[in-house]
């Protein structure tokens, strides 16, 4: 049965505020995972603009007496040119951790806030989902 309109306006602040909150936590997982990766990427190319001459120029000692303007290109295009596998790399490490954690599993659908006894319980290996409607075949990879 339907909740009444102030019931189903909390139930909806607090579906909507849990959704957000798991939005914010695979972000925050991808954003972890990205930079790890790509690390090497951001190092290379970083050394590469500082110490090229047309750039940044910088005085440091170690731009001065290894990387002159052709190992500093070198340098940048060498980061450019690996940051597409690493990206890859990344990718898929974002997506079997998600899928391994049931990431996008959490998220509860809005039916919860509208209707009275859907109840939300774990199934399989604690991946919450509403009581009523749930498919336990449902994958969200195959």
């Amino acid at each position: 049965e339907p909740r009444s309109p102030w019931c189903c306006l909390a139930w909806s602040l607090v579906i909507g505020t849990m959704n957000c909150l798991v939005f914010l936590l695979n972000l925050l997982l991808m954003f972890v995972i990205f930079t790890v990766v790509l690390l090497p990427t951001i190092v290379v190319v970083y050394f590469g603009f500082q110490c090229h001459s047309q750039v940044l120029h910088s005085s440091a000692h170690y731009c001065k007496s290894f990387l002159d303007d052709n190992s500093s290109s070198a340098l940048i295009i060498l980061g450019f040119v690996i940051m597409s596998p690493l990206l890859v790399v990344a990718m898929a490490i974002y997506c079997s951790l998600a899928r391994r954690l049931r990431l996008l599993m959490c998220f509860q659908p809005y039916s919860l806030a509208v209707y009275k006894g859907g109840r939300w319980c774990r199934r399989g290996e604690g991946a919450p989902c509403c009581a009523r409607g749930c498919n336990t075949q449902l994958k969200a990879w195959v």
